[in-house]
């Protein structure tokens, strides 16, 4: 009988290399399904198989989970197969993780971990330690139990380390970093935090710089955490170098990408000619030799450029993407982790919006442009692959894709924001409502998955209202945004601190506004001067900056300083000018104006007006424009957004009806040819904000 199971075995890698995966799996099941005896090591082999197909192919989770459920049963009985218990462990616990069961997830890495803790303790027992420990880090994060997944993540990098695996280290330290930076940040852990980070520095120097060179995923994650400790801190000045490195990076690997290609698209035409049996042997020859310049200039070109993973290296599971090609992964560690924080097109969105949000306080508006756009059409082509095309809600998702949907979403309504920030600054109120509209739009489709950004669209609504003159409804939108802050800030442990750079920055420009009402002139002067210097040195905001010196020639002219008050109302002009922030610029003019009166300047007094209400009858135009469009009463409209909530017990009970039809003897081939039927209630089992708003992104 080995010698049928080694045939079918044969014939399902035959149809996998062809891609006809339902074919490769209804090989593999005829076994599992034969009346015959086999071996029970040949059954488990195939189960393994089988599963692995379906979470690389398919949404079939559910039978994935089956098919392993039942390998690890036959494995009890077998004294040894130490690598095949662990595959089939690891490879079951991605499966409850992707369904949402962490509580028997759990239960199976404890006993993967145990059994690495009675094997002799050599390099491949090791490697499985970590994957496993890294799995129950995440599984813990997802309860909430940040101690222990540290402590976990701590037993990880002391195997890396007996074990003298530099990358590994990295990878459990910057792990590490993310739970503290990420998750269980306050004022009492504020020094493990830069503890964990100094930490990151430490190990990644450690490791040889000729192989950092493959562990690209480790630079981008590495990075990124310390782009958002610079951020949680305010020191953007340090975080914009993480930004141009990473930057720099991402154009670099790009390059490598176009070669790659480009020289695959040689060599296919090369052995196309070399295939011909008239082809003459002096030309041959030439071209043999051109076919090996080329083999080895496409092997140092993807060897330098991402990690080097066997064929046979066990692949995770993407959360529902479709299975991609090893130069489209950015794996975080070798095998067999392999693991991705986030797939290459989201850190590289990721990236372009980080130089948006570094970007749009320093007016460099053409540059954020290009970067939303290049960042929503990653994204696009994303939830594309993901099925989320036109009218799809949250309802249809399969439910291995939802936590990936959730990634590009979440991605979205940030480059969606920035975009409305961008054009409100330039009063280009058309183009920020239409926007603020794709973002109520795709809120109203995927509620359960964006309730976050709830309260982002509702203050979005409120500046919006408040740039076009509609202040009752902008106050309407401001209340709201707070009361939804408040619902979803628990769930998602949202922490904000008034002791940040620009908390303080706005203190100081508001307590100046106040000192001045009160004609305490000179401590005005000093609050602002403070605020001022901290707008520009410390955080680079040239819109800030703008509406400070504003303020501060304002002040000047009061004190009659006029020489100064003319420097400085210069200065904010210009500044205004480069941002296109047209009611800032006539707020300056204004302040010019009283100036030129006070100098008694006629000529300068009068092209100034004339210049004031030119640019105050463009904003009026502007204003009339957003007025009249379609959106604007629904987006000031004094109505909260109304969404359709899909109730846990009915999520539950779709969960619980998938389960029951999983036949653990004789699984059939579902999903592969022909989709599930679409069900009458939602799909988003599990998607509870007690798990999901805690997952380790």
């Amino acid at each position: 009988m080995e010698a049928v199971a080694e045939g079918l075995w044969g014939l399902a890698d035959y149809h996998e290399k062809k891609g006809e995966i339902g074919k490769a799996v209804k090989c593999l099941e005829a076994i599992c399904q034969s009346h015959a005896s086999f071996l029970p090591i040949v059954e488990v082999k195939t189960r393994l198989r089988i599963a692995t197909l379906l979470l690389r192919h398919s949404h079939n989770v559910n039978h994935a989970k089956s098919h392993l459920e039942r390998s690890q049963l036959l494995l009890n009985s077998i004294p040894s197969c130490f690598d095949l218990k662990c595959r089939t462990y690891s490879l079951l616990s991605q499966c409850y993780h992707l369904v949402g069961a962490i509580p028997p997830q759990k239960q199976i890495l404890y006993k993967a971990l145990h059994l690495t803790s009675a094997a002799a303790p050599d390099v491949s027992v090791k490697l499985w330690c970590c994957n496993f420990n890294s799995q129950l880090a995440n599984a813990l994060i997802i309860e909430g139990d940040y101690q222990n997944s540290i402590a976990t993540l701590e037993s990880g990098y002391v195997s890396a380390t007996q074990i003298c695996y530099p990358e590994l280290q990295m990878f459990f330290v910057a792990s590490i970093l993310h739970v503290r930076l990420l998750m269980q940040w306050d004022d009492q852990t504020a020094v493990e935090v830069e503890r964990a980070l100094h930490r990151c520095d430490q190990v990644w120097e450690t490791i040889p710089s000729d192989r950092r060179t493959h562990c690209l995923g480790l630079l981008f994650y590495n990075e990124l955490l310390h782009i958002f400790y610079r951020l949680r801190v305010a020191d953007y000045k340090n975080a914009v170098k993480h930004v141009d490195k990473l930057d720099a990076a991402i154009k670099q690997d790009s390059n490598n990408m176009q070669q790659r290609h480009q020289l695959t698209l040689e060599l296919n035409a090369l052995n196309q000619s070399l295939s011909r049996s008239d082809l003459p042997s002096r030309e041959r020859s030439a071209l043999s030799a051109r076919q090996a310049r080329l083999q080895g200039q496409l092997t140092h070109v993807t060897t330098t450029s991402s990690t080097s993973v066997g064929n046979d290296a066990l692949e995770p599971t993407y959360f529902g993407n479709a299975r991609r090609a090893l130069q489209d992964k950015l794996f975080l560690a070798p095998p067999p982790i392999n693991g991705e924080w986030l797939p290459k097109s989201a850190v590289y969105a990721l990236v372009d919006l980080m130089v948006t949000i570094f970007g749009r306080p320093k007016g460099n508006f053409k540059e954020c442009d290009k970067r939303i756009k290049s960042g929503m059409h990653i994204i696009q082509e994303e939830l594309v692959r993901l099925g989320i095309t036109d009218g799809v809600r949250e309802v249809d998702l399969q439910h291995s894709a939802i936590w990936m949907a959730g990634v590009y979403l979440m991605l979205l309504m940030q480059f969606l924001e920035n975009k409305v920030a961008v054009e409100l600054t330039r009063s280009e109120f058309l183009e920020a409502q239409e926007a603020l509209v794709q973002m109520k739009n795709w809120f109203t489709r995927f509620p359960t998955i964006l309730q976050a950004c709830e309260s982002i669209i509702e203050m979005l609504r409120g500046q919006y209202a408040h740039s076009v003159g509609c202040y009752n409804e902008a106050a309407f939108h401001y209340v709201e945004a707070a009361k939804a802050l408040d619902l979803i800030g628990p769930v998602y442990r949202m922490k904000d601190s008034f002791a940040g750079l620009r908390e303080e920055a706005s203190i100081l420009f508001a307590y100046g506004l106040l000192l001045m009402k009160q004609q305490d002139l000179q401590e005005a002067r000093n609050r602002l001067a403070k605020g001022l210097q901290i707008a520009h040195v410390q955080m680079g905001n040239l819109q800030l900056v703008s509406q400070y010196l504003t303020i501060l020639g304002n002040l000047a002219l009061v004190l009659h300083d006029t020489g100064q008050a003319r420097e400085i109302l210069r200065s904010s002009l210009t500044l205004a000018k480069k941002l296109g922030d047209i009611p800032t610029q006539i707020w300056v003019l204004s302040v010019l104006t009283g100036l030129f009166q006070q100098l008694g300047e006629r000529g300068n007094e009068m092209e100034n007006d004339e210049y004031r209400r030119k640019k105050f009858d463009e904003l009026q135009k502007r204003l009339a424009d957003s007025r009249s469009s379609i959106h604007h009463i629904e987006l000031i409209d004094k109505v909260k957004i109304q969404v359709q909530q899909f109730h846990e017990l009915d999520m539950k009970r779709i969960m619980a009806g998938q389960s029951v039809r999983v036949n653990l003897d004789i699984p059939e081939s579902v999903g592969l040819s022909t989709p599930m039927p679409v069900l009458s209630s939602s799909k988003l089992v599990d998607l509870d904000t007690g798990r999901r708003g805690k997952r380790k992104l």
